[in-house]
């Protein structure tokens, strides 16, 4: 895999009930930065995505925010980035965020970030990108979600080893590592013989 030099980071724009949420934002955006990485998210300056991004910035690393236009005024746009990107749509936003980036962590979130996660693993999945995904499992939070793929996995809905590409990992250095140390999967997606001939 090429080397891991900008990470996206998927964030709720909420802090979330418990404090160790933003403790964990704070603690990736810093590593990000300690490492000479650079950072892409969503653009905001409020909840986690702004606390990642205020770390990042102080430890040196450059950030890139990318914001569709409907949401400038709501998510409140971080002037202060390295570069800030308005957009016209969601679909824009969320494919620059993957064009700009060479893998994908997912802090707290709610839905918006569940989406993007997921459709992300999907593109990873597909071998519409080459890059890794994971999350930074705080507090238990993204237990739900990974018990839900072991559940699909189980079910033969996804093959095992899509199942463990979803990296997971408790602290943002243990994430960074595994992400970086990540290799492509050479697995055709279809199960039991691939899809029906056309």
């Amino acid at each position: 895999m090429p080397e891991l030099r900008t990470v996206c980071v998927y964030a709720g724009s909420s802090p979330g009930a418990d404090p160790a949420y933003a403790a964990a934002a704070a603690a990736l955006g810093t590593e990000i930065g300690r490492r000479g990485m650079g950072m892409v998210y969503g653009g905001g300056s409020v909840g986690l995505m702004g606390i990642a991004a205020d770390a990042a910035l102080a430890a040196g690393a450059p950030v890139t925010g990318i914001i569709p236009a409907a949401l400038h005024a709501r998510e409140i746009s971080k002037i202060d980035l390295t570069e800030l990107v308005v957009v016209d749509s969601m679909h824009e936003r969320k494919f620059l965020m993957a064009e700009r980036s060479d893998a994908f962590a997912a802090l707290p979130g709610g839905v918006g970030t569940i989406e993007e996660l997921v459709e992300a693993l999907t593109w990873t999945q597909l071998g519409i990108h080459r890059k890794p995904v994971g999350l930074l499992d705080v507090a238990g939070y993204w237990a739900p979600l990974t018990t839900m793929l072991d559940a699909a996995r189980d079910a033969r809905f996804v093959r095992p080893e899509h199942r463990d590409m979803l990296l997971s990992e408790r602290e943002p250095a243990a994430l960074l590592d595994a992400l970086a140390a990540w290799e492509p999967l050479a697995l055709d997606k279809w199960m039991d013989g691939g899809p029906p001939a056309v």
